[in-house]
């Protein structure tokens, strides 16, 4: 009796932060990235409550502003929060790495814009915490869109929405339902283009630091933006 208490107890308690997650996110959610080169917005989503309520807490306490945008592939994505080696070297030191389980959904994929979250090559495919990436990508045909069908199998399709959006404006369509996508860009277009343009190095890196600056917008802010469409 009193095991199937607890397992009642934490039932509830799991409902409840689910509850107060999706409720945080309840009403339009917007952040913008400063960098050198000009400032993004983004739209969080509310099917993610747990990935779009934890870029918002590590906003609101200055996290990313410690990072830049240290990988940028144009074609692919620009990255930025912390680096790939940080967390390889950690998980190498024998720190444990706290990971978020990911939150799929069909109706957010990678098109070109899109929010998400970066992670390593877990079976889980759960996300980091402090990294995040930004669609660039490219167009498709509808010939490649079947041929990536085909590789992935266990009767995924993309939506025809996925597919006409791939084809128009474009993404990187290989990366859905294997990396969590829980916003999209509104404004500042120009910017993840010069970012994805940007010189670099042999491993992907900027030649020039480019810093990241991330905050959450005010109520003011939402209405101003959204009165400037």
């Amino acid at each position: 009796m009193n095991q199937f208490k607890t397992f009642c107890a934490l039932l509830l308690l799991l409902i409840n932060i689910s509850l107060a997650n999706a409720q945080s996110i309840k009403a339009d959610q917007y952040v913008k990235i400063e960098t050198s080169l000009g400032t993004m917005v983004f739209k969080l989503s509310a099917l993610t409550p747990n990935h779009s309520s934890n870029f918002i807490k590590l906003a609101k306490k200055g996290y990313f502003n410690a990072y830049d945008f240290n990988r940028v592939i144009k074609g692919f994505v620009i990255q930025g929060g912390e680096t790939d080696s940080a967390y390889a070297a950690m998980e190498k030191s024998g720190q444990i790495i706290k990971r978020m389980p990911a939150e799929f959904n069909k109706a957010l994929f990678h098109q070109k814009g899109a929010l998400a979250a970066g992670r390593d090559d877990n079976k889980d495919k759960s996300s980091f915490f402090g990294q995040f990436y930004v669609v660039d990508g490219k167009k498709y045909t509808d010939a490649q869109l079947d041929a990536m069908e085909k590789r992935v199998g266990k009767d995924f399709h993309f939506s025809a929405e996925a597919r006409k959006v791939y084809q128009e404006i474009g993404g990187t369509p290989s990366l859905d339902q294997n990396y969590t996508v829980f916003g999209q860009l509104v404004k500042g277009w120009e910017v993840l283009e010069l970012i994805a343009s940007a010189k670099k190095d042999k491993t992907d890196r900027p030649l020039v630091k480019l810093s990241t600056k991330v905050s959450v917008l005010s109520k003011k802010e939402i209405s101003a933006l959204l009165a400037s469409k």
